[in-house]
């Protein structure tokens, strides 16, 4: 039995043959390994038209000694900080089944705490029937859409599982086992930028239900929390729509960004939550092979490169940043309403991202000091004015306001559109985008397209298409936690993931609501909390 180390940085060609790495990691130690496995794969694309794989290996040696140079492979394999004690007087409940909620309950129900789910919306897949409701017939669910209900907003979204918050326990690497074990492809475990898509999605959600039930976990769908009962400043129970009153002395709140109705009882409550950043924009589509030929040049449509992708960033001369935002190759832009007379875009792609137009959200950053001041609600006020915009611009009928680039940048309403066919359903209405959206936004994205197309020649394509509006980037607000993940001001609640302002996606989210089901246990349990991890980046401005 030898010793794993981990070698970096190894270099084929796009088109390698399968013994080509084998021999690149003999050349690199010297010898060839006792064994190895591929822990990362990725590709440069800098160089357009010459492609590289670039590969991070696990290799097995005999004598780890003669390799000085190499450092032992990291132990990512999960332990659960603290089992939870006999004659505990009420099980933690956990509010919302979007990532967070589902791996904050995953963990307690491992460590044997039996978590009681809450979840305003439907089953996954009841859920979905919703959903398609609204982006076929126009008709909304306020209680069961893209935003409420099992799996959360990332349900319906690109499925991207890669994040940039610090993750020095490897939570990240539990999120992938998991999901994979419920269902997903196993290369997600080593590509560099996996992706599930949606229809994976629906199935790994009720797998890791039935996963949380069989560990003693209880799930209950339409159970909408309406107030949190707060005694000497400590939660006391949850009471639900319906009336009835559930104790509870510990409450994760994984209520995503949307859930406005449980951020103004909390306010109410007296929980403390500050307003923070969040973005506004519009969704663009181009040809999905204008991308990949601007990204991959002549390696364009090559199976091991799939769609290509592009982050991109501005720093507009109104002191404005624009930035993309969640894009999604190969995929659809989506009504992600969740309240009548308000409509909102985002973007989705099936794991395939074989669709015929790239998206993505082009946003601008919106700060509360500076666009809407007036405490931590004023965020969901600033957003529902636009969104309100945007419908009626539509038409009043879910029908999106839509523009070609080329109409935007000249500044006319669009009266037709172009070759690029928009994917939004129920469908689109030509009109101008500036109706849309607030003065300095409109622009920032022109000047910022601009610039764009310099990066990725074709972006200003005068048929690109606009549509509007992009609101739901982040959640307007934070409701502060301390060191041990609690409320500040109400011990007992345990304010995790986007909606509370500390994620950013379906990775973070998950992670996030791993650190919190260890943060309860080590409160239930009298543990010290876990050792401050540092500033973590604004999610609002840095994730999608």
């Amino acid at each position: 039995m030898g010793v794993m180390l981990r070698l970096t940085d190894l270099r084929l060609p796009l088109d390698h043959p399968p013994e080509a790495l084998a021999e690149a990691i003999a050349a690199r130690l010297g010898a060839p390994p006792l064994a190895f496995h591929i822990a990362r794969r990725g590709y440069d694309a800098r160089a357009r038209g010459r492609v590289v794989l670039t590969y991070t290996v696990d290799v097995e040696v005999a004598d780890p000694a003669a390799h000085p140079g190499l450092r032992p492979t990291p132990d990512t394999s999960y332990r659960p900080v603290a089992a939870a004690p006999p004659g505990l007087r009420h099980r933690p409940i956990v509010i919302g089944t979007g990532p967070c909620g589902l791996f904050a309950a995953l963990i307690l129900a491992e460590s044997g705490f039996r978590p009681l789910i809450l979840d305003r919306g439907k089953a996954v897949r009841e859920r979905t029937k919703d959903t398609w409701g609204l982006w076929r017939q126009g008709v909304l669910n306020p209680e069961s859409n893209v935003q409420f209900g099992e799996g959360g907003a990332g349900t319906f979204s690109d499925g991207k599982l890669w994040s940039q918050v610090k993750d020095p326990l490897h939570h990240g690497r539990k999120v992938l086992t998991e999901f994979v074990q419920a269902g997903a492809p196993e290369e997600i475990l080593f590509v560099s930028k996996p992706h599930i898509g949606t229809f994976r999605l629906v199935q790994m959600v009720e797998s890791m239900r039935a996963k949380i039930e069989a560990l003693g976990g209880e799930y209950r769908f339409g159970c909408r929390v309406d107030d949190i009962e707060i005694v000497d400043g400590a939660v006391q129970a949850v009471v639900l729509h319906t009336g009835e009153r559930i104790a509870a002395d510990h409450v994760v709140l994984a209520i995503g960004h949307s859930a406005r109705d449980t951020f103004a009882m909390l306010h109410a409550r007296g929980v403390e939550m500050v307003a923070k950043p969040f973005s506004i924009g519009v969704r663009i589509e181009h040809p999905q092979s204008l991308i990949d030929r601007a990204r991959f040049g002549t390696a364009a449509g090559h199976p091991i490169l799939g769609a290509a992708d592009y982050r991109l960033v501005h720093h507009a001369s109104n002191g404005r940043s624009v930035y993309s935002f969640c894009m999604c190759p190969g995929g659809t832009v989506v009504a992600a309403a969740s309240e009548p007379g308000r409509l909102v875009t985002n973007g989705m792609s099936q794991y395939s991202r074989n669709e015929r137009n790239a998206n993505a959200g082009i946003v601008v950053g919106v700060e509360p000091e500076r666009d809407y001041p007036g405490g931590p609600l004023a965020g969901i006020a600033f957003q529902r004015h636009w969104e309100e915009a945007a419908f009626a611009a539509g038409g009043g009928t879910w029908a999106a306001p839509a523009q070609r680039v080329e109409d935007f940048l000249a500044e006319r309403p669009s009266t037709h559109l172009g070759e690029v066919l928009p994917s939004y359903r129920p469908g689109v209405t030509p009109t101008d985008l500036a109706r849309c959206l607030p003065e300095f936004a409109v622009v920032a994205i022109r000047e910022a397209l601009r610039a764009f197309d310099k990066d990725i020649p074709g972006f200003a394509l005068g048929d690109a298409v606009m549509t509007g509006v992009e609101t739901r980037t982040s959640s307007p607000l934070r409701i502060t936690r301390g060191d041990d993940g609690q409320s500040v001001n109400t011990r007992g609640l345990f304010p995790a993931g986007e909606g509370a302002g500390y994620a950013g996606g379906i990775m973070s989210a998950a992670i996030d609501g791993i650190r919190t089901a260890e943060a309860l246990a080590r409160v239930v349990t009298g543990l010290p909390a876990a050792p401050a991890r540092g500033r973590e980046r604004d999610a609002g401005l840095i994730y999608g």
